[in-house]
């Protein structure tokens, strides 16, 4: 159901490895050159236009997706889905903004059509400089994991599955018997704690795991001692798995080693990235949909009295609370200690408020909350105040997903969580895949669910 791929390369964000930092500026460089070069074959001039359409989008492929792990196929459709959705939205911008003209239509097919070939191309060249790069003798980090219980065996797995193997995990450490072992960690046991330091220094190994609990903190101390009298490197890996890890990092606080184990991914530079995206998305939709939102207001008011807009208190980001819009498709408006959800059939709902929230033009309004920044196109979807109330005492982790502003549409409801939660299991199915967004945002990410989301409003009918 997750992207367990994803989520073990978020524990920690360590330094980047080699392959990362050139995937992350790979996909952009080439998306630059290859229109760069499209300019030149027909001889147009480097315009202001050209240039800003350089920088746009730059800013929209930055980082890169690291695509070298993929088969050839999943990186050729990964690949083409992206370049489309990107195409879509740089030509909404354009017709918005009336700069289609600027752009010379060869170019432009030239540009659109060589691209992703060059960018799979690319994925190609270096997904054969890293087989050869590791089939060279010495090449591979030896790696042991000290402790042999579920957590050793977590990361003797994500050491073996790590996705540049550069890493070679040789075996465990473990003072215990076999039956208190995992039993596939029996027969890959190379001694007990004290045997430690010895192996490391009569094998070369190079990497040292530490999993075990902080109730042997004296054994871990008399193991530290002894192995710092090698060169390995040492990582000691607390067991914090029973806990959502949401942007897990080691920061240096005047000095002082902190782990953060819960923080949001908008921080810094991405905080600008999705605020500044947000707002340049949201003005162009709102100057497109205009006439549609009047022909919604008049349809709202002609269908039954009352209010155009129905204004919901719901938790926010950091969950304070605010005002969301949306056009009112209720007879009924609840907004009290109690709310109940919308339901298939329900009697509230007028025969146009059925109309628009099943193709989900009653959330139009939002763009509204994109703009003053109490929401974000993408995102979890905000709930009610009274739900929230409910949920944060039945559902682990439930208040983890207000780290981050609300969003008109979410990664829960492209992956088929649209509509209402009527049962337990399907609110924490959606809050899953909040978590899961939170783990791995990505500007890209976002466009793929705007994608997406254009998709379902069309063609889906799980909404109601």
């Amino acid at each position: 159901m997750f992207n367990n791929r994803n989520y073990n390369r978020t524990f920690f964000n360590a330094p980047q490895s080699v392959t990362s930092f050139v995937a992350a500026f790979l996909e952009p460089s080439i998306t630059v050159a290859s229109l760069l070069g499209a300019l030149a074959y027909f001889d147009e001039p480097v315009m202001r236009a050209s240039m800003a359409l350089c920088l746009l989008v730059f800013a929209l492929t930055f980082p890169g997706r690291n695509r070298f792990t993929d088969s050839r196929l999943e990186a050729g459709v990964d690949i083409v889905s992206s370049w489309v959705s990107m195409l879509a939205i740089l030509w909404l911008c354009g017709y918005a903004t009336n700069s289609l003209q600027f752009f010379d239509f060869n170019v432009m097919l030239a540009w659109a059509v060589l691209t992703p070939i060059y960018q799979w191309v690319a994925v190609l060249i270096g997904k054969g400089v890293i087989k050869y790069m590791v089939s060279q003798p010495n090449a591979k980090r030896r790696a042991i994991v000290v402790g042999a219980g579920p957590l050793g065996g977590k990361v003797a797995r994500a050491l073996q599955s790590n996705p540049d193997q550069s890493t070679e995990f040789i075996g465990y450490f473990d003072d215990r018997t076999d039956s208190r072992v995992l039993p596939e960690a029996v027969s890959m046991r190379l001694g007990g704690l004290r045997d430690v330091a010895n192996y490391v220094y009569a094998h070369g190994v190079q990497e040292v795991y530490i999993t075990l609990p902080l109730g042997s903190q004296p054994r871990i101390v008399e193991l530290l001692e002894a192995v710092q009298g090698t060169t390995a490197s040492l990582y000691f890996v607390p067991d914090v798995f029973g806990i959502s890890i949401i942007q897990g990092r080691l920061q240096d606080m005047n000095g002082v080693p902190v782990v953060g184990i819960c923080e949001t991914p908008f921080t810094g530079t991405n905080e600008l990235v999705k605020r500044l995206s947000d707002i340049a998305l949201a003005s162009v939709i709102l100057v497109l949909i205009s006439p549609i939102l009047l022909a919604l207001a008049i349809g709202v008011k002609l269908s039954s009295p009352g209010p155009v807009i129905f204004k919901q208190r719901r938790n926010g980001l950091d969950g304070e609370e605010i005002i969301v819009y949306k056009f009112r498709s209720m007879r009924a408006l609840d907004n009290g200690a109690v709310v109940k959800q919308a339901t298939k059939g329900d009697p509230r709902i007028t025969p146009f408020g059925a109309f628009i929230r099943k193709t989900s033009l009653d959330e139009l309004p939002q763009f509204i909350n994109v703009l003053q920044g109490r929401m974000s196109i993408v995102g979890p979807r905000p709930h009610a105040v009274a739900h929230n109330e409910e949920y944060r005492r039945l559902i682990k982790a439930y208040m983890v997903r207000h780290k981050v502003r609300p969003g008109i549409t979410g990664w829960a409801q492209v992956n088929g969580l649209r509509g209402e939660t009527e049962t337990i299991e399907k609110m924490q199915a959606r809050v899953e895949y909040d978590l899961e967004y939170l783990r791995n945002w990505s500007l890209g990410l976002d466009l793929q669910i705007i994608i997406r989301t254009i998709r379902l409003v069309l063609f889906d009918r799980n909404a109601y």
